[in-house]
């Protein structure tokens, strides 16, 4: 075997791909043009022998196994154009690997086949829905796509990052609705106001009643701090663990300070953030920390105490242009249905208020019903 004179040749990479077609008999494989090539031209014994079975012209195989041969620094075929071919040394320890690769990988590429053909089957299937929905992290909502799935055939592909990013992706068109959280008729000028307002036009947005919901402090089996609010934790210098920037539960977390006249810095850890309601109870229950502001359905989960601050509604927005889409009513039965809203009963914390039902901007975020506010009073009576 004679390598090519070319610059030593860098470590290979292997990567899979796969290809859509019709079902034809025969043991799943992953398959490789280039294999392809040289089993064809073993079979054949020659180039032009292997293009007539490959359906290709003579001068897209030479080509190709010339090409390869640059990239792989080593002759794949012996022989010279027009000529009788037969594989290279090299050629023959490659095909071997791949076929030995193929033999002892058979079962799990049977496996990856099948679950990709099940997945792709839905794309088939009128009779299935798929709804992307980026979403501010909630129990219910990882309920509601168990559900869904079971019982409607309705596929939630949710992504959780902050109510901001959520409705960000919305009006960005990465997703069809996104999940977001505030206190229930939360009032003029307050931080969820700032938040949420420029984000959602009326007329354009519509809210999905989802579910009611208490946030409060996540504590320590018997509350051993005493800890009934957040002036206790600033008083009691307990050790915070909170939400980050962009969060609904960060928004709610700076409106409480605000309403109980409290800096940030007057929570110790006040800065340090874990990215989910369950990873706040995980640093409680850890002993990292003392408390922290989340649900009561991660408290109860991880065996912690917890006291309630405020009921608040989680929303999910959408254009109004998507309403009339088969996904969008679907999950919507789906939320009507008793059988969710008895579900979503079973989750502590959790309360089925609206849930299912359409409604409007100003009806759950009454900024847009002051006169004060004119810019958008318009708007407002078209949502």
């Amino acid at each position: 075997m004679q390598p090519l004179h070319n610059p030593p040749v860098q470590p290979q990479q292997i990567e899979l791909s796969y290809a859509i077609a019709a079902r034809s008999a025969g043991a799943p494989r992953i398959r490789n043009a280039l294999m392809e090539m040289l089993q064809a031209v073993r079979d054949s014994g020659s180039i032009s022998g292997a293009a007539r079975v490959l359906g290709l012209s003579y001068r897209h195989v030479w080509g190709e196994l010339k090409r390869w041969e640059g990239l792989l620094g080593h002759r794949l075929v012996a022989g010279d154009a027009g000529q009788a071919a037969q594989l290279s040394e090299f050629g023959d320890k490659l095909l071997w690997a791949e076929r030995q690769a193929q033999a002892r990988l058979a079962a799990q590429i049977e496996a990856l086949h099948a679950d990709l053909e099940r997945a792709f089957a839905l794309a088939f299937d009128d009779s299935t829905h798929v709804l992307s929905l980026h979403a501010s992290h909630d129990d219910a909502l990882v309920a509601l796509r168990a559900h869904a799935a079971a019982t409607a055939q309705v596929h939630l592909d949710i992504q959780f990052s902050g109510s901001v990013d959520a409705i960000r992706a919305l009006n960005q068109g990465r997703c069809v609705m996104a999940g977001f959280h505030a206190r229930e008729r939360p009032p003029m000028g307050s931080l969820a106001q700032r938040t949420y307002k420029p984000l959602l036009k009326p007329g354009q947005h519509k809210l999905i009643g989802f579910a009611r919901r208490v946030q409060g402090l996540i504590v320590a089996p018997g509350n051993p701090l005493g800890l009934r609010s957040l002036s206790d934790v600033a008083q009691r210098k307990a050790q915070f663990v909170n939400r980050a920037l962009g969060t609904g539960t960060r928004v709610l977390m700076d409106e409480l300070l605000s309403d109980e006249g409290l800096l940030p810095r007057a929570i110790a850890g006040y800065d340090q953030c874990e990215p989910s309601h369950a990873a706040v109870a995980l640093a409680i229950q850890s002993g990292q920390a003392d408390v922290g502001l989340g649900l009561e359905s991660a408290a109860r989960g991880a065996d912690l105490d917890f006291v309630p601050l405020v009921q608040e509604r989680y929303h999910l927005a959408c254009l109004k242009t998507a309403l009339d889409q088969p996904a969008t009513q679907a999950l919507l039965a789906v939320l009507r249905s008793a059988a969710w809203q008895h579900r979503l009963g079973t989750l502590p914390g959790y309360r089925a208020v609206a849930s299912g039902e359409v409604q409007s901007l100003r009806a759950l975020l009454p900024w847009w019903t002051f006169k004060a506010d004119k810019t958008v009073t318009e708007e407002a009576r078209a949502a």
